[in-house]
């Protein structure tokens, strides 16, 4: 959501200081217990309306993605979720008090939709807030939490994104959000809860018992300076993500916006993040590189892999960083970022990744889709803008990396 109010949400993210050009986090509290609700063991993969259509979501414009979904590769490669958005109910609830879905955008209703978007072996999310409108001002789900639960799990949906706008009535977000983790899970289906409240109220720390994943920072934009400002917010937030609980640094602008070079970098660093991949283009008329980038199996795999600790950023240089994430068998995951407007040649080596020392090591191109051996250097001409990504392999992961956090 890009309202007026979403815009003050950007202000409030967490406290960054600069330090030698290297930005630090600072997050009170430690991780809580996990919410186990057994939904998103892995980062959720799916597509969201607002970055390309804001209020201009339709059961037509629903429909025709979950088709393109389909056949576009992206179901095959994992992406699940079709998300719709704010802007979908009327501007009031009905006398019974329940949300009711805009019968000019959605005449055939929800449950018809999600009907559809089931036969096609995918899932349907909705949007709320939990505040009593929400950014767009349309009826909210604060003081309602368990109506509209029930009534989303009676249509049939799978993923709520809850969002933190209209008048929150004195309550804080921890308790805002627990009442609609409560109401869902009250409800008796599987229903992910994707909490949108910007970073704020130290979510941190209570994210995890509450939510399967947790916006980090305000609203991303299809502009490479919005993605790389996202970016510098995420260190500090590593250590709060493990599986069933992920860190949200907004959804993907690949193919909105970004050329097709910065387009792979923000995938590849989102990926190394195990971010929530949402996709938030118009996938009806993508293009073949953006579909490419979306469906690349060997970046998604990476980002669907545990190895005990998230993507971070283990150095940086400037206009140059590594950033670097332990895969579960062994190997390490490597992004090297270019941030520059001119091509820069990056390098690192096995052991300042962490790796053991080995007689060789094997660098798998994950863009190329290309192997080569090497005897510890890993290095690549990175263009301006661009990111290249590897998985290396050979003496185990002995130290995952004093990183920036």
């Amino acid at each position: 959501m890009k309202s007026s109010i979403r815009k003050l949400g950007r202000m409030l993210v967490p406290l960054v200081l600069a330090a030698a050009a290297v930005p630090v986090v600072v997050m009170l509290g430690q991780p809580a217990q996990a919410l186990e609700n057994g939904l998103a063991r892995t980062p959720q993969l799916g597509w969201n309306d607002w970055n390309s259509f804001g209020c201009s979501v339709s059961d037509s414009l629903i429909r025709q993605t979950a088709d393109v979904m389909v056949s576009s590769g992206m179901a095959a490669a994992g992406y699940r979720y079709v998300n719709i958005d704010d802007c979908w109910s009327l501007k009031s609830r009905s006398s019974a008090g329940d949300l009711v879905p805009d019968p000019q955008k959605f005449p055939s209703g929800m449950k018809a939709l999600a009907d559809y978007v089931h036969g096609k072996g995918l899932k349907l999310g909705i949007y709320s807030s939990a505040g009593l409108t929400t950014c767009a001002g349309y009826p909210a789900s604060l003081n309602n939490e368990q109506r509209d639960a029930n009534l989303w799990a009676s249509w049939g949906i799978d993923y709520l994104k809850y969002d933190n706008c209209g008048d929150t009535q004195g309550r804080s977000g921890q308790q805002r959000y627990t009442a609609m983790r409560d109401a869902l899970a009250g409800t008796g289906r599987d229903i992910l809860f994707a909490i949108c409240n910007w970073g704020v109220d130290n979510v941190g720390s209570w994210g995890a018992a509450t939510g399967n994943s947790w916006r980090t920072t305000g609203d991303i934009g299809g502009n490479w300076n919005s993605v790389m400002g996202i970016l510098d917010q995420q260190p500090g937030w590593a250590s709060y993500s493990h599986p069933g609980a992920w860190n949200d640094p907004d959804m993907l602008e690949v193919g909105h916006g970004l050329t097709d070079t910065e387009s792979q970098a923000h995938f590849s660093l989102w990926a190394l993040m195990n971010a929530p991949l949402i996709a938030g283009n118009d996938l009806r008329s993508m293009s073949a590189a953006t579909r490419t980038i979306l469906t690349n199996t060997e970046v998604i795999g990476v980002n669907q892999d545990w190895g005990g600790r998230q993507g971070n950023k283990l150095s940086d240089n400037g206009n140059t960083e590594i950033w670097t994430k332990p895969m579960s068998n062994g190997s390490m995951a490597v992004v090297l970022l270019n941030r520059a407007s001119s091509a820069a040649t990056i390098s690192t080596s096995a052991a300042q990744i962490g790796l053991g020392t080995a007689s060789s090591y094997s660098v798998r191109d994950l863009w190329a889709h290309t192997s080569t051996t090497s005897s510890g250097t890993i290095s690549a001409s990175v263009p301006a803008h661009g990111a290249a990504m590897y998985v290396v392999t050979g003496g185990g992961v002995v130290d995952p990396g004093t990183t920036f956090a």
